[in-house]
């Protein structure tokens, strides 16, 4: 008889079953609102055959999905072989990207064993999208959603972090954009996690609460994920908009399923905190023995604590 599977449950009975990583914290964006994975400082990048070890541990423990985000994760140079890599130990591969380089890695990625992708598009108007993301590259990520759909990753989520005053009124041209490529859209309420983005937040905070009151009146169907009770509402015209609100949500904590890991290497319980961490970093470059890295993780799910108390 099989040996049943390890799993990771926090203080709190939330299970861990996904890890969201970090693999660099460079960008070929400039978005002014960025939470950065609410990382600080990074100096290091872990390389691919240390994010190997990490999952196959972590995949030991239950951990069956796993996003991979940034900065920018396709200006990893090996970020083909880290999908390649991780992907035989897992249920799912997700990405993260700002699409820029999406189109010339879209099929590898696939080929690889990426499953699906979210990418950012803040806005469809040129000059919006210039002032939000510093670069004029809208036509860019335009031909990285096409090569995603074409290259059957599935689904495409379209994320977009609403900003009151800025691209807040484009939520319906961003609702049927997202319809007519095949994609979701996923409407992002901004967070003010890094230093400094406290008066941006007061600037450029956006209730998504209406939102989504006129959401659920225009829906045939609303559908609540497990994962943090996010709710998806499948318009009568057949557009499908995710939303996503974590400020003051006790549900979106109490659902929480996911620990992080940042680019140099530590085990983060909670993007709003930095005061608990479990740097693996010098365990896989000494190629420490599993027990150690399993210690490691449950260390980490032991500092989980839910940032919103319910």
């Amino acid at each position: 008889m099989a040996a049943e599977k390890k799993t990771l449950c926090d203080p709190f009975g939330r299970q861990v079953n996904s890890l969201r990583v970090s693999l660099t914290q460079r960008c070929n964006f400039q978005c002014f609102f960025c939470h950065m994975e609410g990382e600080q400082n990074a100096s290091e990048e872990f390389s691919t055959e240390e994010l190997e070890q990490l999952v196959k541990v972590a995949s030991s423990l239950g951990i069956s999905k796993v996003k991979l985000t940034g900065g920018e994760p396709l200006l990893r140079g090996d970020i083909v072989d880290i999908v390649s890599a991780i992907s035989p130990y897992l249920e799912e591969v997700s990405m993260t990207t700002n699409g820029l380089l999406l189109e010339r890695y879209a099929e590898k990625l696939h080929e690889a064993g990426l499953k699906r992708v979210n990418i950012s598009l803040h806005s469809l108007d040129p000059m919006v999208f210039k002032k939000i993301t510093g670069c004029q590259a809208l036509e860019d990520v335009k031909r990285g959603i096409e090569a995603a759909i074409a290259s059957k990753l599935d689904p495409v989520k379209l994320n977009m972090v609403a900003l009151n005053g800025l691209n807040q009124l484009e939520i319906p041209r961003l609702i049927e954009f997202s319809k007519a490529h095949g994609a979701i859209l996923q409407l992002i309420e901004f967070q003010p996690i890094q230093e400094g983005t406290e008066t941006l937040w007061e600037d450029f905070y956006c209730d998504l609460k209406r939102v989504e009151q006129q959401l659920e009146a225009d829906s045939a169907k609303v559908h609540v994920r497990e994962f943090q009770r996010r709710k998806q509402y499948y318009l009568r015209d057949g557009a499908i908009v995710e939303v996503v609100r974590p400020m003051h949500n006790t549900g979106f904590c109490q659902y929480c399923t996911r620990l992080r890991v940042t680019s140099d290497g530590k085990l983060k319980p909670c993007l709003m905190r930095n005061d608990n961490l479990v740097n693996v970093l010098p365990l896989l470059k000494e190629n420490a023995a599993t027990d150690a890295l399993i210690k490691a993780f449950e260390e980490a799910v032991a500092r989980r604590a839910p940032y919103w108390r319910y």
